[in-house]
C-alpha cells in the first residue's frame, strides 16, 4: 500500500512542450528584407515594362494614351525598318566584340598565369582597365581619337592618313575604332576569370603530359580547353548580355551615329523613350529584347552543356 500510495504522489512527467514556430520561421523572416527590395526593384519595373508594352503612353500627348494591344509590336516587326537595323547591328556588335574580348583574354590570362619578374605588376596593369567606367573609357578614347591631338595626328605627321581626319564621324572607321575602345574595357574581364579558373589546373597533369611527349599545343588543347570550358561559356554568356544592352560606351563615343551606323536595339530604345518620350513603344522594344536575350542564353547553355561532367 505505501508502495502504492508512493507511486500516486509521485509528480507527473513534465508535458512535452511544442516546438516553438518562431525557430522554423526564422529564416524566412531573415530573408524578407532582401526579397522586398528584389520584388520593388526588379519585379515591379520588369511587370511595368511588359503592363507599357500594351499601351500607347507617351506623357506629351495624352489624348492618345491607352490601350494598344499588340500594336507596338506588330509595328516593330512590320513597320519600323530602324528597329531591323538596330538588331542586325546589336547582333554584329556582341559576335564581334565577345569573340575578340575572349580571344585576347585568353591570351593574356595564359601569359600572366606564368611565373616572370614583375607578374604582380604586370597582373594589375592588365586588369585595370576593367574598374574604369564606361563613360570614363568612352571619354578617354574620344580623346585619343580626337582630328587635331589624338591618333590620327600623329599618324598624319609620319605620313599615314591626312590631317583633320576623324574615325569616330566616318562611316567606314567608326565601328573598328568603337570595337577597340571597348575591347580596351572588355578584356580584363575575361582575363580576370579565365585567369582564376587557370590557376585550379593541377599541375601533374602537365608534367603527366610531358612524359608522354605531349607538345605544348597539344596540352592546350586537350589540358587547358577542357578545363576551362565552363568559365568560357559563363563568361561568354555575360559578356554578351553586357555587351547587347551597351549603352554608356557607344551614347558617349557615337551617340548611335554617324548615320546610325553605331545604334544598338537598347541605345534606340533609349533614344525612343528619352528623346522621343513613346515609352509604351518603347517597352514593347523592351520586351523583345528581353525574349531575344532569355532565348538566346537558354540555347546557348543547352548546346554548350554548361555544368556537364565532360570537362
Amino acid at each position: 500500500m505505501a508502495q502504492a500510495a508512493a507511486v500516486a504522489k509521485a509528480p507527473a512527467p513534465p508535458r512535452r512542450r511544442r516546438a516553438s514556430a518562431t525557430p522554423r520561421r526564422l529564416p524566412y523572416l531573415l530573408i524578407a528584407p532582401a526579397a522586398l527590395l528584389m520584388v520593388g526593384f526588379i519585379a515591379y519595373p520588369v511587370i511595368s515594362v511588359f503592363y507599357y508594352s500594351l499601351q500607347n503612353y507617351n506623357p506629351t500627348k495624352p489624348w492618345r494614351n491607352g490601350y494598344a494591344g499588340f500594336d507596338n509590336f506588330v509595328h516593330a516587326f512590320t513597320d519600323d525598318p530602324q528597329f531591323w537595323d538596330t538588331l542586325t547591328f546589336s547582333a554584329q556588335w556582341v559576335f564581334v566584340e565577345v569573340g575578340l574580348q575572349l580571344l585576347f583574354g585568353l591570351a593574356l590570362a595564359l601569359i600572366v598565369n606564368q611565373t616572370f619578374v614583375g607578374r604582380a605588376l604586370g597582373r594589375a596593369l592588365v586588369f585595370s582597365p576593367w574598374a574604369v567606367s564606361g563613360v570614363l573609357t568612352s571619354v578617354i578614347w574620344v580623346l585619343l581619337y580626337n582630328s587635331q591631338t589624338g591618333i590620327t595626328r600623329y599618324l598624319a605627321d609620319v605620313g599615314i592618313g591626312s590631317y583633320g581626319t576623324s574615325w569616330l564621324s566616318d562611316t567606314s572607321t567608326v565601328f573598328p575604332a568603337a570595337i577597340v575602345a571597348d575591347l580596351w574595357r572588355g578584356v580584363p574581364f575575361f582575363a580576370i576569370l579565365i585567369l582564376a579558373d587557370l590557376q585550379s589546373v593541377s599541375k601533374d597533369l602537365y608534367e603527366a603530359a610531358e612524359v608522354d611527349g605531349a607538345s605544348r599545343l597539344k596540352q592546350f588543347w586537350h589540358i587547358t580547353l577542357p578545363h576551362l570550358k565552363d568559365a568560357i561559356v559563363l563568361s561568354t554568356l555575360l559578356r554578351a548580355v553586357w555587351e547587347f544592352n551597351n549603352v554608356d560606351l557607344l551614347y558617349t563615343l557615337t551617340n548611335g551615329g554617324p548615320a546610325g551606323e553605331t545604334t544598338t536595339l537598347p541605345l534606340y530604345i533609349a533614344n525612343t523613350s528619352v528623346d522621343a518620350h513613346n515609352f509604351g513603344y518603347a517597352s514593347a522594344l523592351t520586351t523583345v529584347a528581353f525574349v531575344i536575350l532569355l532565348v538566346c542564353s537558354m540555347v546557348y547553355l543547352r548546346l554548350s552543356k554548361f555544368g556537364g561532367e565532360g570537362k
